[in-house]
Order: C-alpha cells, then sequence, then structure tokens
C-alpha cells in the first residue's frame, strides 16, 4: 500500500499525516515551534528547532504504521528570508514573513514608485516580510551576514535541504516578489528597481514540476527512514491548500481563515502590466499554465486570538460570543489591521492599524468581538473580489472549525462556503502532488466536504455593513498616506 506522509511546516505548529491511496488519514502528530517576538516589529525563527518539529511529527507518525511511509511531501509557510550557508545551516535566525523591520522601507517604496516598477514586472506586490526589503535591509545593517550566505530561501526549501542535501526552491515560494510568473525565471529588472541586483547570486532557480529529492544519509538519520526515501518540496502552504481544498477549475476560489487570511482563485492567465494596486501575487501551481491569484492579508485568526485575549475570553468562548450578538454587532465596527507589519493584501501599507468605532457602556464584549470577525469577514471578501472569484468557493484553515464564524463568512461573502472534512488540506495537498510526481494516480475515493448556505435574512446587513468598511478603510488609507 502506497503510503505518503505530508508534513505542514507552519508558523508555529509542524504538523504530520499519514494519507493512504484513497486519501485517507491513517496517523498524524503535531509539534509547536518557538516564534521569536524581538523589539522593533522583528519577528524570527531558529531553523534547527523548525528541524527539530519536522523529525519529531515524521517519527511520531511513522511510527503508527505498518512500515515506514513509501515518500514524504514537504509543505508550509512561505515568504520570509532563510538564509543558509553552502551546508544548509542557518547564518542567522530567519527572519519569519510577518516581520516588520523594514516597514519603512517599504513605505518609501511605495512613495517612490519601486514598488509599483517591480509589479509591473511580475504582477507581484511587497511587503515588509519578504524577499525585497528584507535583503535591502540586510545589505544596509547586516551586510557580513550576507556575505557568509550562499542561498536566500524559504522554509520549506530550507528544511528539504536539511533533509537530502539539496536545495530545491518551488517555483511558489519562488514567486514573491523577483519572479516573472510566466516565464518562470527571475526578472533582473526587480531587483535592480531593488537595488539589490548583487545579490542575485544568493536566490536559487526554482525548481522544474516534477522535481523529486531522495533523503541523504543525514536527513535518514534525523527521520528514522531509508536512504533514498523520495521527498517532494512544495508548493508552499497556500497553493498546497488550494491542492487539498479542491480547487481545480479556473475561476474557483479558497479562503484560509489561518494566522494568515489568505484568499486565491484559479486562474490561467498571469497579468503582470502593472494594471492593478500593487498588492498581492500570480502563484505558479504545478501546472504551467495555470496560476493562483493570491492576495494574502495578515488580519487572520492571530488578530483575533489578540483580540479574544484582549476581552479575557479565548477561542474556546467564540461561538458562544457569536451567537450572543446579532449580525451588525449591534452597531459596534471595526478594522482588523493587527499586525505590526501592516497590511500586505488586497493593498500594502506598512502603517495600515487596527481600530474599533461605535462602542457605548450598553455593548458587550460579545458586540466588540463580533464586530472583529465581520471586520475580518469584510477583509476576505475585498481579497476575493480582487483576486477575481467567479466559482465555487471552498474554505479551510483553524477559524473554519467555528461553526458561526464560518457562517458569518458565508452570509458577508453572499455565497456557498465548501469547507473538507479533511482539516489537514494543506499536508493533503502535498501529498496529491507527491502522488503526481511520483507517476501515481489521484486518490480513489471522492473528497468529502460540508457546505455553509448564507442566510438570505443577513444579506441587508452585510451588504450595508461592507459599503461601510470600505468606506472606513478609504479614509483610513488616507490617514496612514499622511503619516509616512
Amino acid at each position: 500500500m502506497s503510503v505518503i506522509i505530508g508534513v505542514d511546516i507552519g508558523t508555529s505548529v509542524t504538523k504530520a499525516v499519514a494519507f493512504d491511496r484513497e486519501g485517507t488519514p491513517l496517523a498524524s502528530a503535531t509539534r509547536r515551534s518557538s516564534i521569536m517576538r524581538l523589539s522593533g516589529g522583528r519577528v524570527e525563527q531558529d531553523l534547527d528547532d523548525v528541524v527539530r518539529t519536522v523529525a519529531e511529527v515524521v517519527r511520531e507518525t511513522t511510527a503508527a504504521l505498518a512500515g515506514p511511509p513509501t515518500a514524504l511531501a514537504l509543505t508550509g509557510q512561505g515568504d520570509g528570508l532563510w538564509l543558509r550557508d553552502a551546508e544548509g545551516h542557518a547564518v542567522r535566525p530567519a527572519i519569519s514573513w510577518m516581520d516588520g523591520r523594514a516597514s519603512d522601507l517599504v513605505a518609501r517604496w511605495l512613495a517612490d514608485g519601486t514598488v509599483q516598477e517591480v509589479y509591473e514586472h511580475t504582477g507581484s506586490g511587497m511587503f515588509p516580510g519578504c524577499h525585497a526589503p528584507l535583503l535591502a535591509h540586510l545589505r544596509e545593517h547586516e551586510p557580513q551576514t550576507l556575505r557568509r550566505a550562499v542561498t536566500a530561501g524559504y522554509c520549506v526549501d530550507a528544511v528539504a535541504q536539511r533533509l537530502t542535501g539539496r536545495v530545491s526552491v518551488d517555483a511558489s515560494d519562488a514567486t514573491l516578489p523577483f519572479l516573472d510568473p510566466v516565464s518562470r525565471t527571475y526578472a533582473h529588472a526587480a531587483l535592480a528597481a531593488c537595488g539589490i541586483e548583487d545579490q542575485a547570486h544568493l536566490l536559487p532557480a526554482p525548481a522544474p514540476p516534477g522535481t523529486v529529492l531522495a533523503l541523504d544519509a543525514h536527513g535518514a538519520g534525523l527521520l528514522g527512514l531509508p536512504v533514498g526515501l523520495p521527498l517532494t518540496a512544495g508548493p508552499y502552504d497556500l497553493p498546497a491548500c488550494a491542492i487539498g481544498s479542491g480547487v481545480r477549475d479556473v475561476g474557483d476560489g479558497l479562503l484560509i481563515v489561518g494566522t494568515t487570511l489568505a484568499c486565491q482563485v484559479l486562474t490561467d492567465r498571469a497579468r503582470t502590466d502593472g494594471s492593478s494596486e500593487p498588492a498581492g501575487m500570480w502563484l505558479c501551481t504545478p501546472d504551467p499554465d495555470r496560476w493562483l491569484r493570491a492576495m494574502p492579508a495578515m488580519v487572520g485568526t492571530a488578530a483575533l486570538e489578540w483580540f479574544l485575549a484582549l476581552t479575557g475570553t479565548t477561542t474556546a468562548d467564540l461561538d458562544g460570543l457569536l451567537d450572543r450578538s446579532p449580525p451588525g454587532a449591534n452597531g459596534v465596527t471595526a478594522l482588523p489591521f493587527l499586525s505590526d507589519a501592516g497590511e500586505r493584501a488586497p493593498f500594502v501599507d506598512p502603517a495600515a492599524r487596527g481600530r474599533l468605532d461605535g462602542l457605548t457602556l450598553a455593548h458587550t464584549r460579545a458586540d466588540a468581538v463580533r464586530a472583529m470577525c465581520e471586520a475580518i469577514g469584510y477583509a476576505a471578501r475585498h481579497c476575493l473580489e480582487a483576486a477575481g472569484l467567479t466559482g465555487t468557493l471552498a474554505a479551510c484553515g483553524g477559524g473554519t472549525r467555528s461553526g458561526p464564524w464560518a457562517q458569518l463568512f458565508a452570509d458577508i461573502l453572499g455565497r456557498p462556503v465548501r469547507i473538507p472534512v479533511e482539516n489537514e488540506v494543506g499536508a493533503l495537498g502535498a501529498v496529491r502532488v507527491a502522488r503526481r510526481f511520483l507517476g501515481e494516480g489521484p486518490e480513489t475515493k471522492p473528497q468529502l466536504f460540508r457546505t455553509v448556505e448564507p442566510r438570505q435574512e443577513s444579506r441587508v446587513v452585510y451588504e450595508d455593513g461592507y459599503a461601510a468598511y470600505r468606506a472606513a478603510l478609504d479614509a483610513a488609507r488616507a490617514r496612514w498616506g499622511e503619516a509616512h
């Protein structure tokens, strides 16, 4: 029996799930990894700690199987900057996609047209936690670090290098911000626009679709698996979740309600003409003529969890809080931009900040929490509209496990939301790609979903609420712009 272990290396949690040929999960394991939040909006991770979590979840999952898996399939967080030496060891702590140290630089690039120029070459926007501003920041503040580095990569390829001895960056990871998504080659004019063309040697060429690696002796020893076991590295978590959620037809989309509120729509044409606001990206998929128009907002479950803690509650209280406040939150409204790095989709502004309006002594914390959840729902609608959603919509991520919040998304979006029964769709998507690359056919059983239908009685409230949200956002963006 062909069993492949999918490993999803998240920002704070690493998960492994073993799937059989029918797509049935056989065993799983999770481990938390450490996130270092430092002064100045800096957010970093220890590569060795991340590799530890991978080794532990793979060993635990394998121990629950009848024998070793036939392959491993890696996916995980994207963006950030994972600098390594020739042996794959970190030359400094990895810089997370949540990092805000380069916020001022991105603000300058927005003002002087650099972001727009890069967008016209690649179709990708920029935000503080992506390669371009981070490399430019280190070039000024840590030039010795860049001199020690051989590879400027991402989480998935960093782990894969430690397990296989090879550098293999999936084209989806390489997309932002330098890749021409049509030719799948780096646009050197984009590097030049950022003043870092001298760092181009750090960027490994994207791996061709179908690339399969193999565990070397070191990786096999870490995982307790045979030398030579096949391993695939990518796509990273956004496209992997789309694949794992059954997004197959042009126009269909996916909403990921996770740390990132990631919205994606499958398309057969990538536009890099700079005709829209410079935000989001065109993510390459395993098919050379298909892309995902991605709008990964910074306003996901991390913002909600922080807000719940502020009100003395937790995610365990969320359903009850939402049930105790009606649609419209009794007039309380919010802007959900709580990341230190501001926002990156469907607009880029490092100065974006959150807000809560309309409170009186008559309101309850349930009203405040519902207002924040509704604001995140409005952000999702804004992103999906910008991404060009025309077909069906799937949803996944921890936030969809809340029935009332899933209902809120369906109501605000005004369309049915299909939620896969299998929770770990990132790992499943990675496994589906691995089976394809290994020459195996698709799963033998159809995927199961539960569908949340929008409620007609909430339509007017949320149409008016969305219009008010967009107006409030436009006014706030004007003020943020004055602060630059």
